[in-house]
């Protein structure tokens, strides 16, 4: 494991995104990754989304270790421990999945790995902050707003929240949900349009992470 547990919540904390993706071409994946890390992201989210995905993720955090040393690795996507201890295996330094499971917090818990699982009312995400989840993520956020992040702060001040689902590279939206009291954000297909894909432009993708976490530091300024 390269990271530990305090580590891989500051870097998160600090940088305020961690991007969100899956795809299943190793070589994209890692150009993907590559252009990430150069526009300044330090924790990155890759999805248990499809077939050999695994494999993908073992590749990718290989990868990593050499290109970009300070690039924390997570696996998203995760709805049981099997599949937690699987991806644990191949080098995950932290676990999201899409609901809460306490099995999956066990496994991460024995051995120190921030589990972030999703939650989407005030009970779940007590009783996963009851079962030792540091960080908790609230989705999907599109659906629950701002003003659940904002209503659950006032009586658990100490909770640290990840909103994925609806977050846009935008500075109003971003202002929205760092207002309301999130840690930080999580991204997906905002930060990784197709066309860019595509066309293999991926200093586009540098400069889409590099806006967004410039509007992130301007923010909580």
């Amino acid at each position: 494991m390269r990271f530990n547990k305090i580590q891989v919540l500051t870097a998160m904390a600090e940088t305020g995104m961690v991007p969100v993706f899956y795809h299943k071409d190793t070589e994209v994946a890692k150009k993907v990754l590559k252009a990430c890390y150069e526009g300044g992201v330090r924790a990155f989210e890759f999805t248990n989304r499809g077939d050999f995905a695994q494999e993908v993720f073992g590749e990718l955090v290989k990868f990593a270790a050499k290109e970009c040393p300070e690039m924390i690795m997570g696996i998203g996507s995760i709805v049981d421990p099997a599949t937690a201890a699987l991806y644990i295996q191949l080098g995950a330094n932290f676990v999201v999945g899409p609901l809460f499971n306490p099995e999956i917090a066990k496994v991460c818990n024995r051995r120190l790995i921030p589990y972030t699982p999703g939650c989407a009312t005030v009970s779940e995400v007590g009783f996963a902050q009851e079962m030792g989840c540091d960080l908790i993520k609230i989705f999907p956020g599109d659906v629950t707003g701002p003003a659940l992040v904002k209503g659950l702060k006032a009586p658990m001040p100490w909770s640290q929240l990840m909103v994925t689902g609806g977050v846009k590279p935008e500075e109003e939206n971003l202002k929205g949900w760092f207002g309301a009291g999130v840690t930080c954000v999580g991204m997906g297909s905002n930060l990784f349009p197709a066309d860019l894909i595509k066309s293999e432009n991926w200093g586009g993708i540098t400069e889409l992470c590099r806006n967004a976490l410039d509007i992130i530091k301007k923010i909580k300024k």
